[in-house]
């Protein structure tokens, strides 16, 4: 069994077609078929059903599938590991974010990670906070920055970096907009601002809202910070967002106020899977972050 094998073999399962699959390895379609053919007759079992120019997976297909991935997986980790081995500060980091931590946290803590480690190279990936959790737990990424912090999961580990609260931001000409500090039953009836339904920052601020007794009036959604803070900059409403978002590019025309009642506060840290290790470059990156964030939340409080 060969890995050229092997990655034909994903590539068509995930393709499920012959000549598509040939077209992105940049190979013959011809020889696809016979590494195929050559892959089945090694494990004496027929991994798909050809259905003309079209294949699908059979049930011990599938099953093979999910263990040549996690095994390519653990291939590349063991390759790069090796690499990484010789000389830590030159490896890459691959780590996965939300949305919320992109416009000011994650290219702020990255900044100056490279300053340090200058030709250190990052793999960055953008994703929903469950979506994070699932591509650490199967071995896509090592390591997740996101908040909250998952506090449950026996198969994580979960290292807090700070903990911040949420403010609201509020357009300059608000009736609201010269008070010091808002309690957050003071925004019933207004027209809120929120990331969909599906995001974990709109599931906290949706539950604080209720624990008020109040559910909010999303009249705008949007799947970008950065656009959330326009739309309120316009006056078309009110956001609550974690106050880390509006450290920077603070939008003209709003004004950014303290929620004090009640508090709510948001943990941000790193998830790692617990059955495996980080690579030497990872671990560098995580040693990295614990030092930088108790510095720059000590400032930043």
């Amino acid at each position: 069994m060969e890995i050229r094998q092997l990655k034909y073999f994903i590539e068509v399962a995930k393709r499920e077609h012959m000549t598509e699959a040939a077209d992105v390895l940049h190979v013959a379609q011809s020889a696809v078929s016979r590494q195929i053919s050559n892959l089945e007759a090694e494990l004496g079992v027929s991994l798909f059903i050809r259905q003309g120019r079209k294949v699908r997976l059979t049930p011990i297909g599938r099953m093979f599938l999910d263990r040549t991935i996690q095994g390519m997986k653990m291939l590349d980790n063991a390759t790069r590991e090796v690499k990484e081995q010789l000389d830590p500060s030159r490896g890459t980091i691959r780590v996965s974010f939300p949305i919320s931590l992109a416009a000011y946290i994650i290219p702020t803590a990255i900044s100056a990670f490279r300053e340090q480690y200058p030709e250190a190279k990052f793999q960055l990936k953008q994703a929903t906070y469950h979506e994070l959790i699932d591509l650490v737990l199967n071995g896509e990424y090592n390591m997740a920055i996101l908040g909250p912090v998952p506090e449950q999961d026996e198969r994580l580990y979960g290292h807090v970096l700070f903990t911040e609260k949420m403010v609201a931001l509020v357009p300059i000409n608000h009736q609201l907009a010269r008070e010091p500090v808002l309690k957050l039953k003071q925004l019933k009836g207004e027209s809120f601002i929120l990331l969909p339904e599906n995001m974990k920052l709109r599931e906290m601020i949706t539950s604080a809202c209720r624990e008020q007794g109040f559910n909010p009036n999303v009249a705008f959604e949007g799947d970008d910070v950065d656009a959330l803070k326009g739309l309120v900059s316009a006056g078309l409403g009110i956001s609550v967002l974690p106050d880390s978002t509006v450290l920077e590019n603070f939008p003209r025309a709003t004004v950014k106020i303290p929620i004090v009642d009640p508090i709510v506060p948001r943990t941000v840290g790193i998830i790692t899977a617990k059955d495996r290790k980080l690579l030497p470059t990872e671990e560098l990156f995580f040693a990295f972050l614990k030092t930088f964030f108790s510095k720059w939340s000590a400032s930043y409080s």
